[in-house]
């Protein structure tokens, strides 16, 4: 019983590291539906702490949703598209302890040991800023955040489920 709870938690650790949390925040008095042209903000994404070739995985993630959207990239947009990014290092200990317990020739247990884990885990935090480009102002911020993989073979896959998460919250659903 104590395997098959140890294994549950397990399989529930390892599903909700695939997972991204997502919320957004936006201005009420936005007309999200006169929206309907954006530019990415330089400004903006040279500031953001991350290498080249994963800020720009994540702007063909955010521009690949944002057509999908019906928005038109322009030079003349109505929103600014901005990124920001966080990332924090986690280490994990696990001590198990496998053993036999049982009565023998003695009074207490025949043989055991332990087995102590250490894994590294990084967890990041993508923002998106759409922002008025006419008032200069922000307008709607998603937010993201999950773990994140070393694998190069599944990092642009965890960069466009992270985008493709944030970015479903846009448009933020009319109030009733």
């Amino acid at each position: 019983m104590k395997r098959l709870f140890l294994f549950f938690c397990l399989a529930l650790i390892m599903t909700s590291c695939d997972s991204v949390r997502v919320a957004a925040d936006y201005d009420r008095s936005a007309n999200f539906n006169s929206y309907k042209t954006f530019a990415f903000f330089k400004d903006g994404l040279d500031k953001a702490e991350i290498s080249d070739l994963d800020k720009r995985r994540i702007l063909r993630a955010i521009e690949h949703e944002l057509l999908a959207k019906g928005f038109t990239k322009s030079e003349n947009p109505n929103l600014l598209v901005n990124i920001f990014t966080k990332e924090r290092q986690e280490v994990n200990v696990y001590n198990q302890n496998f053993g036999m317990y049982g009565w023998g020739w003695g009074w207490g247990p025949m043989m055991g040991w332990n087995q102590t884990n250490v894994t590294n885990s990084s967890r990041g935090t993508l923002y998106i800023d759409l922002i008025d480009a006419n008032k200069k102002e922000l307008v709607w911020q998603g937010i993201g955040q999950g773990y994140l993989t070393n694998r190069m073979d599944r990092k642009e896959e965890r960069i466009k489920e992270f985008v493709a998460s944030i970015l479903s919250k846009y448009p933020p659903e009319a109030k009733k």
